[in-house]
């Protein structure tokens, strides 16, 4: 019996353009993704470094674009969240424990909340009882511990949440340690279609 569902955010709720941030960066001067770059991600998706630290990281690879520039290619990733979206949350929050659970960064939610005002982000954070952003908490899925963390934060049984994620590696990390999961297949599936799955 299902009472709580942790919810990722990106490709979920709100949509993604992976390519446009590789394009835009592209733009400045980086071909391709590269270690550097994906450590400086990491640290900064957990809180490790400032938001300086990271853009002028990422600066140093270009060829000497500004930091805006930086910056407008890094959240050329973030779309569109669509309303039907946040209604069909809502009317899940009325009947169970919903949490947030996204590997991000302070410049990607400061972003979303300045894109979607403060009224439609309100409503979004307000269908959970909990909101948990890796770069708040300092851990990251598919580490078990960013998992562990919120089932002990809630008194939540993993056999009785569900997790739902886009990223395979997240829904199985999440499936080890005796969640139900769904892994949502982005392009194929939308997070309305829930109750479709004959998961809950």
């Amino acid at each position: 019996m299902i009472n709580a569902i942790i919810f990722d955010f990106g490709d979920v709720f709100i949509n993604l353009d992976k390519q446009a941030t590789h394009d835009g960066l592209k733009n400045l001067g980086i071909p391709e993704w590269n270690e550097d770059l994906d450590q400086l991600n990491l640290q900064y998706e957990v809180g490790a470094i400032t938001k300086e630290d990271f853009l002028s990281g990422i600066q140093k690879h270009t060829n000497n674009a500004s930091i805006e520039d930086v910056s407008k290619a890094w959240n050329a990733i973030l779309l569109d969240f669509p309303l039907y979206r946040l209604e069909f949350l809502q009317m899940l929050s009325r009947k169970y424990r919903l949490f947030l659970l996204s590997n991000t960064d302070a410049i990607h939610i400061d972003t979303f909340e300045q894109k979607s005002g403060a009224s439609f982000y309100s409503d979004f954070y307000q269908c959970f009882e909990k909101v948990y952003f890796s770069f708040e908490i300092g851990l990251r899925k598919p580490n078990p511990e960013a998992y562990n963390y919120i089932l002990e934060q809630n008194g939540l049984q993993a056999k009785q949440t569900l997790f739902i994620d886009d990223k395979k590696e997240n829904t199985d990390a999440a499936a080890a340690l005796g969640f139900q999961v769904w892994n949502l297949q982005v392009g194929e599936e939308d997070v309305i279609h829930l109750f479709d799955k004959g998961i809950i």
